[in-house]
């Protein structure tokens, strides 16, 4: 309050010393004043900090923690979803580019990281080996569709691995957005407990008396929701990559064994 009066009383006298028909005085004087009241507000943050009891305190590290994690995994998710994508087309390209199924498999091209690749790359091992039989001899015409079933499901189980592994690391921003506004929200009603209490026993309910208090407990849920808020915005954009990344790989699964069964399918 001290703070806040003696700046306000500044700009006031600022204020009156200034002509009115002085525009750039006049200029000057509300930067003055702009500059006093963000140091005053900055005390207030300061202020409430070291009103906070150390329960709040330590909630609110336990969020920075939080802020922290959620943070490093957007990022990190980020640029891996941006890597794959890229890795992606670019196989992608060369796999429409190829005049059979198995030609990139044949010239032993490596594309580590890509989820494509890895869903291609299985499929082709698994359909080569049913080709060569068990003694690796020449590559026979045609499979079964026994055989092909079995490269089917193979297919299918690394499209369910890459999916798995690109979505590893989401239940830590899920737990953020979940979790963060509830233990800011407990941080508060400690305190304002705590406040309550205190002056049920000093017997004075002034506004004094409660202000600092009731201030210092809503700080938590302040950082709560700040750790919450850009974790649920950097959820949900990757959940919605995640889903376009299964969707693709999907689909490419279908078009692998399309293609494969075309070439190598023997007609009944």
């Amino acid at each position: 309050m001290g703070q806040a009066g003696n700046s306000s009383n500044f700009c006031r006298l600022a204020a009156i010393s200034v002509p009115h028909d002085q525009e750039n005085l006049g200029m000057i004087n509300g930067y003055v004043c702009t500059v006093v009241g963000a140091a005053s507000n900055q005390a207030e943050l300061v202020y409430v900090w070291e009103q906070a009891r150390p329960e709040a305190k330590v909630i609110i590290a336990c969020l920075i923690v939080f802020s922290i994690v959620a943070w490093t995994t957007m990022v990190y998710k980020a640029m891996q979803m941006r890597r794959a994508r890229k890795l992606n087309h670019y196989f992608n390209e060369e796999f429409r580019a190829q005049k059979a199924v198995l030609d990139i498999f044949d010239r032993k091209l490596q594309v580590e990281g890509c989820p494509l690749y890895s869903v291609y790359q299985t499929g082709c091992v698994q359909l080569d080996a049913r080709l060569r039989g068990p003694g690796g001899e020449r590559r026979k015409q045609s499979v079964t569709l026994k055989n092909m079933e079995h490269v089917k499901r193979a297919i299918e189980n690394v499209v369910a691995q890459e999916s798995l592994k690109l979505e590893s690391g989401l239940i830590l921003l899920a737990i953020a957005v979940s979790g963060a506004p509830f233990m800011g929200l407990l941080g508060t009603v400690w305190g304002v407990m705590s406040t309550f209490a205190g002056i049920a026993q000093q017997g004075s309910a002034t506004m004094a008396a409660m202000a600092p208090g009731v201030a210092a407990a809503l700080i938590t849920t302040v950082a709560g929701l700040l750790v919450a808020i850009p974790s649920m915005f950097g959820y949900n954009g990757l959940v919605h990559s995640l889903r376009v990344f299964t969707v693709n790989l999907d689909n490419f699964a279908q078009e692998l064994v399309s293609k494969m069964e075309a070439e190598y399918l023997a007609e009944d």
